[in-house]
């Protein structure tokens, strides 16, 4: 349908929620949409005394949301318009619309899945696809699916695809906004090259200061760059009455409301925010924006399984999200410092956290709610299976999950605790130790913040800021340490633990570390100080020299998430005993039995592994004789036959096995595949005590060959192949069987007289290649034909012989004639 400004929408919308049972509300990016239309919608007759709850993602949101819709009633927060956060309320017997922010929403579903008393699930500024908003409407539409079909959805949203949003609410109408939104003048500020962030930003303040009036809004990625700005603006040149006010969600709430609140008359001010201020959000009496087009986001890799936020830059939807910040009261000015030939470059819409983040949480909500499977709910964007599946893995080695994928009792008691699950099972573990407080403010560092990480020399040991939080002697500021010892105290109540021990509990946060962080226990490499490799087979390094990198082993709480070396930020020592008592039943005990090149042998070896961390590695003093005799065949097998200590017997009896295959395919083949192959089976009786090279010199490969043959072939190998041949003279010759197409028989022509047929083998189907030699062992004669060679060659022979040898007898018929060995003729 047509846009319309807010109130005109208002029926459209009313008719859908009570026709359709859920309806998108869409807005242009930046203009004022969402606080009037909830109280609007109480007086619904659907709603039947029913509540709202107005899903916003950010808790500062939250909070001004409802102050907003409250004193447009004319009322205080907590009366007919409340809210409701992790840490704070704000609800009376009379509220009727409640603002929550998205894990208490989770948490409503997952304490009571047909929302009784609740007519509408409102979710506000969806096109964030936050991973809480994402999982909330999921459970929400299962509720509605399963057990409440009277319940009412509404989306909100400024820049997401509203069709798709529509599609997945069954075919949900699209109901389009004007809101109020002024003209916005963009200016670009293309920054010099090499200049830093914080001088262009600060630059580019002065400059909006000097030609647009009203407040300043200023988009920066994070809070350090936030920091440097104000320090550069603090130099002056802002002109009498400008404030600088910085605006993100680590600040105490009375910070953040300062810098929220309207200047008052006659004074200015600068807004330094983080994308917390881009959008449900309106700051009174900001006519400027200035935005640096970076945003900081979380990204996790599945392969490492770690989250580290990542500089971007923003996509086009939030960029225009900022920009409409700047025409919220009356026209405005945005500069963007960028050329403007970027903005085509820009990505259309930000991805959505469901498909790059830590699943860890979502994976145990689903457990909780009895969802096993992720498909069951209908998703605009389904959880990544690899990413999924790694999260399950992490719960069912923290004992969330059992076999099956469901939820434990001990999962059920970490969802309960609303903090990450590897936090949740280090408080539940640590209470169990009886090191429940160290374990809460342990949690609370972790679930911060580092408050030490821009400390000038603050190394990486989270012992340093136990005792920082502790004594409290100025290394961590005053209004940090008391947000972090608030909520150490409030997990020692959600826990059931006593008060903080002594400081000498510290020693044992590399143990409790170990509890949330199992997969990240390091072992420090031979001769490396500082550098360690991780139970999940990843390295980790500390970049400044530090006394913790030379401790054996540690955990580590966190990294940079370097796929190839990861940067140590957070870690604490921890000792082999503790692993050992904690994660003994993970220790994998193997016995490494190998060929070792150096050594000129097997080497066996008994290792205790956990993950990729070796324990201990020690010489095997009686390894099992099957597994060094594998060991030695697979060392064999790798160098092939050569490595093989061939005696001439044995390659003698392999040659006369290759004739005897060739002829009939039933003998064995002793070929070097072959051999290599059954090289167990031929060889392996053999090998029993032998562990070096000197020993398989020793080794008999002719006594072993004859294992490959069976009971008839042993048999009968001499009778179809003969080592010998008995010739005339009475000499026993041997036969080479190097060929084995033609067998050779090397005789000297003399031992031969009288033989008239040509010998042969293999049951008479072969005959022998005859060498007839001369009294000097050469050749004079090759035949396979004896009888044919007495008839005609020999003659021709026989008379180059009597010139070289006169004294020998070569006779004229030496069918006829005695053979011998003698090497001249006997004289008569």
């Amino acid at each position: 349908m047509d846009s319309l400004p807010i109130d005109p929408a208002l029926p459209a919308l009313r008719e859908a929620l009570r026709t359709a049972g859920a309806a998108v509300l869409q807005a242009p990016p930046g203009s004022g949409k969402t606080t009037r239309v909830p109280p609007a919608l109480l007086e619904e007759p659907w709603l039947a005394g029913r509540r709202i709850v107005l899903l916003e993602p950010r808790r500062l949101a939250a909070r001004a949301a409802a102050r907003f819709m409250a004193r447009s009633l004319g009322e205080r927060v907590g009366e007919t318009v409340g809210y409701r956060m992790r840490r704070d309320t704000r609800i009376g017997r009379s509220t009727r619309l409640e603002v929550v922010t998205e894990g208490v929403l989770t948490r409503m579903l997952q304490a009571d899945p047909g929302l009784e008393g609740i007519g509408l699930v409102v979710f506000d500024e969806f096109h964030e696809r936050s991973l809480h908003a994402d999982l909330g409407l999921a459970l929400t539409l299962h509720s509605r699916r399963i057990l409440r079909d009277d319940l009412r959805v509404l989306v909100m949203s400024a820049t997401l695809d509203g069709a798709a949003v529509a599609a997945l609410l069954g075919g949900a109408p699209v109901v389009t906004a004007a809101g109020r939104r002024f003209p916005v003048t963009t200016r670009y500020l293309d920054p010099r090259d090499g200049a830093r962030l914080e001088d262009t930003v600060a630059g580019a303040v002065r400059l909006a200061l000097a030609e647009e009036p009203g407040d300043v809004l200023v988009f920066l990625p994070g809070t350090a760059e936030i920091r440097r700005v104000a320090g550069r603006l603090d130099g002056g040149g802002l002109g009498p009455g400008v404030t600088v006010a910085p605006l993100y969600a680590d600040l105490p709430a009375d910070a953040q409301d300062s810098a929220i609140r309207p200047s008052p008359p006659g004074r200015r001010k600068v807004v330094l925010a983080t994308s917390i201020a881009q959008t449900s959000l309106t700051i009174e009496g900001v006519r400027v924006v200035i935005d640096a087009g970076l945003a900081r986001v979380p990204r996790f890799s599945p392969r490492s399984g770690m989250t580290r936020l990542a500089t971007v830059r923003v996509s086009l939807a939030a960029a225009e999200q900022r920009r409409g910040r700047a025409g919220r009261v009356a026209p405005g000015v945005c500069y963007r410092l960028w050329p403007a030939s970027l903005d085509r470059t820009l990505r259309p819409h930000d991805l959505p956290e469901m498909l790059d983040a830590d699943l860890a949480p979502l994976a145990l909500e689903l457990a909780e709610a009895g969802i096993v499977a992720a498909s069951d709910l209908r998703w605009l964007d389904p959880p990544p299976a690899a990413a999924l599946a790694q999260a399950r893995e992490l719960l069912a080695e923290l004992g969330a999950l059992d076999g099956a994928g469901g939820i434990t009792a001990h999962g059920r008691r970490m969802a309960g605790l609303g903090v990450h699950p590897r936090l949740a099972h280090l408080l539940l573990r640590g209470r169990e130790l009886g090191l429940g407080a160290v374990a809460c403010d342990i949690a609370a560092v972790l679930g911060d913040r580092d408050p030490l990480r821009a400390s000038a020399g603050a190394d990486a040991d989270l012992r340093t800021r136990l005792d920082a939080l502790r004594r409290g002697d100025g290394r961590i500021a005053a209004g940090v340490r008391g947000r972090l010892r608030e909520e150490a105290r409030r997990l020692r109540e959600a826990i059931g633990a006593g008060s903080p021990r002594e400081p000498a509990d510290e020693e044992w946060a590399g143990l409790l570390l170990a509890l949330a962080y199992p997969d990240r226990v390091g072992q420090r490499r031979p001769g490396a100080a500082q550098r360690f490799v991780l139970r999940n087979g990843q390295g980790a390094y500390l970049a400044e020299p530090q006394a913790l990198g030379e401790s054996p082993y540690l955990t580590v709480a966190e990294l940079d998430g370097d796929p190839r070396e990861s940067r140590v930020f957070l870690a604490a020592p921890v000792s082999l005993e503790d692993l050992l008592e904690q994660f003994g039943d993970q220790v994998r005990v193997e016995t490494a039995i190998t060929w070792d090149e150096g050594a000129s042998g097997v080497i066996a070896r008994r290792r205790e592994q956990l993950g990729a961390l070796v324990l201990r590695d020690a010489p095997l003093r009686d390894p099992d004789p099957a597994a060094v005799r594998g060991a030695l065949v697979a060392w064999l097998r790798r160098e092939g036959p050569r490595s093989l200590p061939w005696s001439d017997a044995a390659r003698r009896l392999r040659e006369r096995l290759r004739f005897l295959h060739r002829l009939d395919a039933g003998w064995p083949d002793v070929s070097d595949e072959v051999l290599m192959e059954r090289l167990e089976e031929w060889l392996g009786p053999e090998l029993a005590g032998v562990r070096r090279r000197d020993q398989l010199a020793r080794v008999d490969l002719a006594a072993a060959l004859p294992r490959l043959l069976d009971p008839r072939q042993r048999r009968t190998l001499d009778e179809l192949a003969p080592t010998q041949v008995e010739v005339p003279s009475g000499s026993r010759i041997a036969i080479d069987y190097s060929d084995a197409d033609a067998p050779v028989l090397p005789v000297r022509l003399q031992e031969v007289f009288g033989w008239r047929e040509t010998p042969r083998i293999a049951g008479g189907r072969v005959p022998l290649t005859l060498h007839l030699l001369s009294p000097a062992q050469r050749p004079v004669q090759v035949t396979r034909d004896l009888a044919g060679f007495w008839r005609t060659t020999y003659f021709e022979v026989r008379k180059d012989l009597r010139g070289r040898y006169p004294k020998h007898h070569w006779p004229d018929d030496p069918l006829a004639a005695r053979a011998t060995r003698r090497a001249k003729r006997r004289d008569v």
